[in-house]
């Protein structure tokens, strides 16, 4: 199944590694240093102008990539967990 990411933005739910609330979790140095990273490699993708609220980590063909969601993150999980 997928998932709407915000914008255009679909991914398939079992590439999506985890879903994290991006105003708590970039208070700590770790994840700020993996944001900026991502977005040095171009790995980071920002789905929608809007303010963002959650960015998903996914991974396809092995490749990693990050999508800046402008929806909730217990939004997003609620529409992973309704396909289960």
């Amino acid at each position: 199944m997928y998932i709407h990411l915000g914008g255009e933005t679909t991914v398939r739910d079992c590439d999506i590694i985890g879903i994290f609330d991006i105003e708590n979790t970039s208070v700590g140095k770790i994840t700020r240093e993996y944001l900026s990273a991502s977005e040095k490699r171009k790995a980071a993708v920002n789905v929608s102008y809007d303010m963002p609220k959650s960015f998903v980590v996914s991974t396809r063909d092995g490749r990693e990539r990050i999508f800046i969601s402008p929806i909730a993150p217990a939004t997003l999980i609620k529409r992973c967990n309704k396909y289960l």
